[in-house]
């Protein structure tokens, strides 16, 4: 997203194999190690797109988030890359985008313009991508742009730290936040019950948030909570130290820390250690048994209202919840989920835990993304070319595949029933009912539909791409 990962002067022609320049035409100075973009940060952004659209074609085809059979579990699994590295390169396009400026007002001023117009933005324009109906009385959604802008806004005021300390910050909050994990059911219980229950919510648990009117008023639905998120744009900032390296120590230095993220996530996950609150194999077993002994204690006086019902199988959210894990509200927050005996245990594994996001949710992904950057660096070809299109204008691709996505439903929903049916504008994705019978596709068709969406994005990503190439039009950084 151009507004969210770059700086406002990316200005370089779209469909070219050379790394275009990351400054802004006005600022001609700064280090020579910055003055070339790194052509594999782009390439990454691109893949998040694709496999962005691969979830959100998920949330309309009916497929659920997740489950244990292994085609269902891995469309979603691969998806859970998106928001992590998004995020966190997002915090490196900005500390890059400070290093041009010289001048931490202007950043600020510019992560606090950007923040607050994509928390405006997911509020308007994309919650109404998401459901095609203007009932904003009663359902708001807070997704991974509004996520984004509140850690733009939170970011304007960190930059002003040294630079370790807000990688420290960053790497504490990733690291620590699992602590609670040992007595979540008592902190959810307090938090719940605390005047301000809805500041937690918005902070860490996440789930809904009434505005008044009970169950059948006003919504509004907090998917990402500000923790861990704004610990991994902070991480991503300090890392855009790494990225001034000279190619040789920054291809080493990014080896070294992501093949030891995913060596950690390894070992941690591996024996039960720390940084999930979903355990697998027989601490699973042991887990659910705990938990629903817990449900059954605190049932007399536990909020139950969840966005649809049900219980979810391993890595599967509850209907009405477009992703894996689930995001419950302060009274329902812990203990959280855990994929039950008979999910198969590597799937076990995998599925960790996404609201909030766990230390090894974390390292789980942003370790490969990590490691991966310096073997994309002189990539080439059609392919490469691609995705360098959509990671130069991630944003403009935002705004457009979603409903893009949903047109094409509707359009399906036409030639397969001869109408639209009242599905297609329901509250999505987290509040919608269980999709109708007979209506939910298969992962073939669900991947067709995502070629499709992706290949007609291209041509507009191209053309926007070109033409913020051609301009520096202050508008043009908003999108």
């Amino acid at each position: 997203m151009t507004t969210a990962v770059s700086p406002t002067g990316t200005r370089t022609p779209a469909g070219t194999d050379a790394a275009p320049d990351v400054s802004p035409r006005a600022a001609s100075s700064g280090p020579a190690s910055t003055s070339r973009r790194i052509a594999s940060i782009d390439i990454v952004r691109g893949v998040v797109m694709v496999l962005m659209a691969i979830d959100h074609v998920r949330v309309f085809s009916g497929v659920p988030a997740g489950g244990p059979t292994p085609g269902v579990f891995f469309t979603r699994w691969v998806t859970h890359f998106c928001a992590p590295a998004f995020i966190f390169l997002a915090g490196t396009a900005a500390f890059l985008y400070g290093e041009k400026v010289r001048d931490r007002g202007a950043l600020a001023r510019f992560l606090l313009t950007r923040g607050v117009w994509l928390v405006l933005l997911e509020l308007t324009v994309m919650r109404f991508g998401w459901t095609f109906n203007f009932d904003y009385a009663h359902y708001a959604l807070a997704g991974v742009i509004w996520v984004i802008g509140w850690c733009m806004i939170l970011m304007a005021g960190l930059v002003y730290l040294p630079l370790g300390a807000v990688g420290t910050i960053g790497v504490a909050i990733i690291a620590l936040h699992n602590i609670t994990d040992g007595f979540a059911f008592q902190l959810g219980r307090a938090a719940s019950e605390s005047s301000v229950s809805w500041l937690w919510q918005l902070l860490y648990f996440g789930g809904s948030i009434s505005l008044g009117g009970g169950e059948d008023g006003a919504q509004f639905a907090v998917l990402y909570s500000i923790i861990p998120w704004i610990g991994v744009m902070a991480a991503g900032y300090a890392f855009g130290r790494v990225m001034q390296l000279d190619a040789t120590r920054r291809r080493r230095t990014c080896f070294a820390l992501g093949g030891g993220a995913t060596l950690l996530f390894l070992v941690l996950r591996g024996f039960n250690l720390y940084g999930d609150p979903r355990p697998w194999g027989d601490a699973a077993r042991r887990a659910q048994a705990q938990r629903q002994a817990a449900e059954r204690s605190r049932q007399p006086t536990a909020d139950s209202r969840q966005p649809s019902g049900g219980q979810p199988t391993a890595g599967q959210a509850p209907r009405g919840q477009p992703n894996a894990g689930s995001a419950p509200s302060a009274g329902n927050a812990a203990p959280r989920r855990t994929p039950p005996p008979s999910t198969p245990a590597f799937l076990q594994f995998l599925g960790t835990n996404k609201y909030p996001a766990s230390l090894l949710f974390l390292l789980m992904t942003l370790g490969p993304t990590i490691l991966v950057l310096p073997l994309l660096e002189r990539a080439r070809g059609p392919v490469a070319r691609v995705l360098t299109v959509f990671g130069r204008v991630p944003f403009f691709y935002y705004v457009l595949h979603i409903p893009l996505i949903h047109l094409i439903f509707v359009g399906l929903s036409i030639a397969r029933f001869g109408s639209v049916i009242p599905w297609m504008t329901a509250n999505h994705p987290m509040f919608m009912p269980p999709a109708p019978p007979g209506y939910t596709y298969s992962l073939t068709a669900l991947y067709a539909i995502t070629v499709l969406a992706v290949a007609i994005l291209y041509f507009p990503c191209r053309w926007f791409a070109e033409l913020k190439s051609r301009r520096s039009d202050r508008w043009l950084s908003y999108l």
